[in-house]
């Protein structure tokens, strides 16, 4: 009886190679695993940059369409407009804001306008307020632009409590103040002892989502005053 022998398994120079040959595969297919992961979270960032400053401009655009405080007054009837006569309606952290509808954070800007809903233009006419707040999250540690709408029993009375309080910007820079990473500028003064109400409002926002390793994202954003 013969009895034969198998020979089984890989020889080391055979071993040698494969180990080659699957680093020469592995090493440009690993970065391009990496640059595809890189690229696809700067993606994700950029992505995120944008929806915040397009929900963002939507806002400011309608809100300063609709500024426009005016004194219900008989003697402040303008015969020759047949209007009455506009009241500050714009409000800066510059200028000072008066009666905030936000006591956290740092409002940079406060709109205000008549509520007219019930159709009465008799004093005092209530008004609804919006402010456009800066304030750091303290569980994300995301500095982040607020909208906090809230109302008033009249043009000099106090805010009441905040009805909605939305995040509009999840990512606003970290370096700079709260003004400069939230710019307002004004066609005319912002506010200020006189009444003038600005025909247009800009807000510049610097946002910089920390996924995205691009420079700052700078959004300028404007709204036209609706009301003459």
């Amino acid at each position: 009886m013969q009895l034969t022998t198998r020979e089984e398994g890989f020889t080391l120079v055979e071993l040698l190679m494969s180990i080659a040959i699957l680093g020469i595969i592995a090493f440009p297919l690993g970065n391009a695993v990496i640059s595809y992961l890189h690229n696809t979270d700067a993606t994700i960032g950029r992505l995120g940059e944008s929806h915040d400053a397009q929900i963002a401009a939507a806002y400011v655009a309608q809100d300063v369409q609709s500024i426009g405080t005016r004194n219900w007054t008989p003697g402040s009837y303008d015969a020759t407009t047949k209007t009455f006569l506009l009241q500050q309606s714009v409000w800066t952290a510059a200028g000072g804001v008066s009666n905030p509808c936000a006591t956290t954070g740092t409002t940079v800007v406060q709109f205000s306008w008549d509520d007219i809903s019930s159709n009465s233009a008799t004093p005092p006419v209530p008004q609804i307020r919006v402010a456009y707040v800066v304030e750091t999250d303290a569980s994300s540690g995301e500095r982040q632009l607020h909208r906090v709408r809230c109302t008033a029993s009249s043009s000099s009375a106090a805010s009441n409590p905040p009805t909605t309080d939305i995040v509009l910007v999840h990512n606003l820079a970290a370096a700079g103040s709260d003004t400069a990473v939230a710019q307002v500028t004004c066609s005319t003064t912002c506010s200020g002892p006189s009444p003038a109400v600005p025909q247009t409002v800009t807000l510049t926002l610097t946002i910089d989502n920390p996924r995205n390793t691009d420079p700052p994202y700078l959004v300028t954003l404007t709204g036209q005053r609706r009301q003459s």
